[in-house]
């Protein structure tokens, strides 16, 4: 017999099993990751099904409403994640899940459904989904002997770089503590007004802290040049993966390439601890220097597919940089003071 339950993996120990022992297994669908959210967006709430085999986990969709007069009300798996791939191994999986997602969505009177995924299009694709291919995924498959992996980066852009950081006096220390946290968060506030986005919250990054550090599941190294933090990159390590999930970085050091000097400390990190894969995350197209930077490391990219209901959303995905409420958010984000600039990023991304 086959049950579809909405589960609550905090309280049952069956979930986070299934995750580690699924191939698309992520940090983000851990029972963490709805601590993390409900902590820090009160407008959020997170829903687990799965489909239960003689009481065990055989497939699961976690997906979170989220509820912004801005934006309207949708679900989404899974916010603020860049790999997040329904947990399934057959398209009759994907099948019942989604029918609970249509289910959920006219319970709570919901008018969208957003799936991002990474390894599992091809037993995603439904009739009823529509589908939009425009964020890059790059990363590059790891070496037991990293300088080995290190003659596939690109000689001046890349190469020459990593050894100007190691001859500019700069230290690299893994962070221990909240005030380490706090100095990555004061870089992160400079990168994001820096491009123009919206930060998140500090409590965020906290909820991360907390939930993860202790697991050895997250982890951040700063760079320091003579005492001062110019550099951050917070990363995320399960099963055979490492993820570069945020970068910062104080622009009057740029030329000393601290960001170089921190890819290639966590690169040759997991290297030693025997992960398998390094990611470089989800790039926007349209941000060419990003796209270069990533490609310039030896990476391996592919498009994307991200999956909507009802199909009629991708349009306004597609138009979404152009709307009105992408505009005010930038205007929002460009004339804020620097004092409110935290303030701003807290409230945007409760919408965007």
């Amino acid at each position: 017999m086959r049950d579809i339950v909405d589960m609550d993996p905090c309280k049952d120990e069956r979930w986070d099993r299934f995750v580690e022992a699924h191939p698309y297994g992520w940090v983000s669908h851990l029972s963490g990751w709805k601590r993390v959210m409900e902590r820090c967006f009160k407008h959020i709430k997170a829903h687990h099904f799965a489909i239960l085999e003689d009481k065990k986990v055989i497939a699961g969709l976690p997906v979170y409403e989220v509820k912004s007069w801005l934006t309207g009300n949708k679900l989404v798996s899974i916010p603020f994640a860049t790999l997040c791939d329904p947990l399934i191994s057959s398209r009759d999986e994907f099948h019942q899940l989604f029918d609970a997602v249509l289910a959920c969505m006219k319970k709570s009177r919901l008018s969208a459904f957003e799936l991002r995924t990474l390894c599992s299009p091809h037993i995603v694709e439904d009739d009823r989904l529509g589908v939009h291919r425009y964020y890059w995924h790059h990363f590059i498959r790891l070496h037991s002997d990293p300088e080995e992996l290190k003659k596939s980066f690109h000689r001046t852009c890349v190469r020459q770089k990593i050894r100007r950081a190691l001859h500019s006096s700069l230290d690299v220390k893994a962070a221990d503590s909240e005030q380490d946290l706090r100095e990555f968060f004061r870089l992160y506030l400079m990168t994001r007004r820096r491009l123009e986005l919206p930060s998140q919250p500090y409590e965020f990054f906290r909820a991360i802290w907390d939930e993860f550090f202790p697991l050895g599941i997250a982890n951040l190294l700063l760079a320091y040049h003579e005492g001062k933090a110019i550099a951050g990159l917070f990363n995320f390590k399960f099963k055979d993966r490492v993820s570069a999930e945020f970068a910062a970085s104080d622009q009057a050091y740029l030329a000393l390439s601290p960001n170089h000097l921190l890819f290639w400390e966590t690169i040759q990190t997991a290297c030693r601890e025997g992960f398998k894969i390094f990611d470089f995350g989800r790039t926007n197209p349209t941000n060419q220097d990003l796209m270069d930077f990533k490609r310039r490391w030896g990476s391996e990219s592919f498009e994307l597919a991200h999956f909507y209901y009802p199909k009629e959303v991708c349009g306004r995905v597609r138009k979404k940089e152009s709307s009105w409420q992408y505009k005010l958010a930038k205007t929002a984000i460009i004339k804020a003071p620097e004092n409110y600039f935290e303030l701003v990023g807290k409230i945007l991304y409760r919408h965007m």
